[in-house]
C-alpha cells in the first residue's frame, strides 16, 4: 500500500493541471518539441510582468475561439500590458507540421505582438494537463498566475468575463 501511495505522489510531482489562482510550474519548449516560430526556446516563465492570454489550440480547432480574439482585439488594450500567445498543438492534427509551421511565421509577421509557439509533442497537454484535440485559453495576471481557464468554445457571457478580468488585473 505505501507504494501505491507513493507512486502516486511521484506522478503527482511530475505533471500538474493548470488551476486557477496558482502559478503552472515552469515549462521549455524546444528543439524536437517545438519552440517559438523563430526556432528559439518558449519558457513558460516570460508569462509574467504583462496580462497575457493564452490560446492552446489544436489546429484543426483554430476558428473555435476566434470571437475571444477578435473581442480582444477590438478592445484595443495597450500592448505594453496585455498581450496574447497562441500555442500550436501540431501532435493534434493530420496537417503537415510544414504548412502549419509556414502559416505561423506568417501570423508572426502580420500580429508581431502575439508569441506564436509550436507544440510538437504534445507538451503541455502532459505537463499542465490541458484538453488535448481542442481549444484551450487561460489568461494570466501580472505575476503568471492563472485567473481564468476554459477548455473548448467561450460564450458570449464568458468573453466578456475574459474581457472584465482583465480589465480589473491592469
Amino acid at each position: 500500500m505505501k507504494k501505491i501511495i507513493l507512486s502516486a505522489l511521484v506522478l503527482c510531482g511530475v505533471s500538474f493541471a493548470v488551476e486557477v489562482g496558482e502559478v503552472p510550474p515552469s515549462v521549455t519548449i524546444e528543439g524536437e518539441y517545438g519552440g517559438k516560430v523563430d526556432g528559439t526556446a518558449w519558457n513558460s516563465s516570460m508569462l509574467k510582468g504583462k496580462i497575457y492570454t493564452f490560446f492552446y489550440v489544436d489546429p484543426d480547432e483554430k476558428d473555435l475561439n476566434d470571437a475571444l480574439a477578435n473581442a480582444l482585439k477590438a478592445r484595443k488594450f495597450d500592448r505594453k500590458k496585455v498581450t496574447s500567445v497562441a500555442v500550436v498543438n501540431l501532435a493534434a492534427t493530420w496537417l503537415p507540421n510544414a504548412i502549419i509551421e509556414s502559416k505561423l511565421k506568417d501570423k508572426q509577421k502580420k500580429f508581431p505582438h502575439t508569441i506564436y509557439v509550436k507544440d510538437k509533442k504534445k507538451v503541455l497537454v502532459k505537463k499542465w494537463k490541458l484538453a488535448d484535440d481542442n481549444s484551450d485559453i487561460l489568461v494570466f495576471d501580472k505575476q503568471g498566475k492563472v485567473i481564468y481557464k476554459k477548455f473548448g468554445k467561450v460564450s458570449d457571457a464568458e468573453i466578456k468575463e475574459v474581457i472584465r478580468l482583465i480589465e480589473k488585473h491592469l
